[in-house]
């Protein structure tokens, strides 16, 4: 399999929804306009096309399988991608990540001041607009996932450099942070087409553990990624401080002198250049690598499981295909 990054295989799949994610590009880009030429400049920045746009992509996808006609799907899925850049901005800024996919961060390029309050404005900005639609069930969901994804940022906070974080608590961050805003994406999708309470439900859990296989593939490339297509160092999570399933899963596995020198090499990775080559070479010895890419898989499974309780159509199979690609992917 070719390293072709993720959002290019995605242009294949969004053939049959082109015009309806390029109308979510052109929103994206008039609701970014502002009197304010910075508020403008950043946005600009943000949100240039190219980006992979999966969350508007499967809430179109899952109100076209469900029978959807309207159009308000366009503006659902620009808010939906609003709420996660902003998401993102916060995530950079705590992480102090001067890099995101081979390009500077809004804080590494405008400063931390600026960027705190522009993340602050456009969620603040996305409930605004949501408000206006007077869609309180849609606006309810919305605000509950934005509040989960903040939680899960506080959780993972509190958690940073603590080594014995167990698999539990860490699967209960991705599935707040990442996995939240998906099983939104979905959801959302199935009530603008006014579906039945099962199809709903059916939507829900797909976006759920399509999310959670999402982050797991997310943790497997940052130790078996390479730097030039993730656009950021191998091993960025752990030199964060963010302890992710296959190191999790390593230290519950792994005794004595090895799991000592995995600790070690974790406490002096910045100061220790072969560091970062080492965890890696011991993560894949103790089978950490292994377990997340089967957990992953188990997750994608399910999800196409999930979609085999809609009718067989060309919109089922592109979210099937969506899920072979997250499990799939490169960057």
């Amino acid at each position: 399999m070719t390293d072709v990054p993720l959002a290019l295989k995605l242009r294949d799949i969004y053939t049959d929804i082109r015009d309806d994610i390029e109308a979510v590009e052109n929103l994206l880009h008039q609701i970014g306009k502002s009197q304010n030429r910075l508020i403008t400049e950043v946005n600009k920045y943000l949100f240039q096309k190219g980006g992979k746009r999966i969350r508007p992509a499967i809430l179109i996808l899952s109100s076209r399988l469900c029978g959807y006609e309207g159009s308000d799907h366009i503006f659902w899925g620009a808010l939906i991608e609003i709420i996660h850049t902003a998401s993102l901005i916060h995530d950079d800024i705590v992480d102090n990540a001067d890099t995101r996919r081979g390009q500077d961060t809004v804080h590494a390029r405008w400063g931390p001041n600026i960027t705190v309050l522009l993340g602050d404005f456009l969620y603040i900005q996305s409930i605004a607009l949501a408000l206006r639609t007077k869609k309180y069930t849609i606006i309810d969901i919305l605000a509950d996932v934005t509040s989960q994804m903040i939680e899960g940022e506080l959780i993972e906070c509190s958690m940073r450099g603590k080594t014995d974080i167990s698999e539990e608590v860490y699967l209960e961050i991705l599935d707040k942070k990442t996995s939240s805003l998906f099983s939104a994406s979905s959801e959302v999708g199935g009530i603008l087409a006014d579906a039945s309470p099962a199809d709903k439900t059916r939507l829900r859990e797909f976006g759920k553990t399509i999310g959670l296989a999402f982050q797991l593939v997310d943790d497997l490339l940052d130790f078996s990624g390479n730097k030039t297509m993730l656009g950021k160092p191998v091993l960025s999570d752990v030199g964060e401080g963010r302890i992710t399933l296959p190191l999790i899963y390593t230290l519950r596995q792994v005794k004595g002198a090895v799991r000592s020198e995995i600790l070690k090499l974790i406490k002096n990775q910045k100061r220790d250049k072969g560091a970062a080559k080492r965890i890696l070479k011991l993560v894949a010895a103790g089978g950490g690598l292994e377990y997340t890419r089967t957990r992953a898989m188990a997750l994608t499974l399910k999800s196409k499981e999930i979609l085999s309780g809609f009718s067989p159509s060309p919109t089922r199979e592109s979210l099937s295909r969506i899920a072979d690609l997250v499990l799939q992917r490169k960057i």
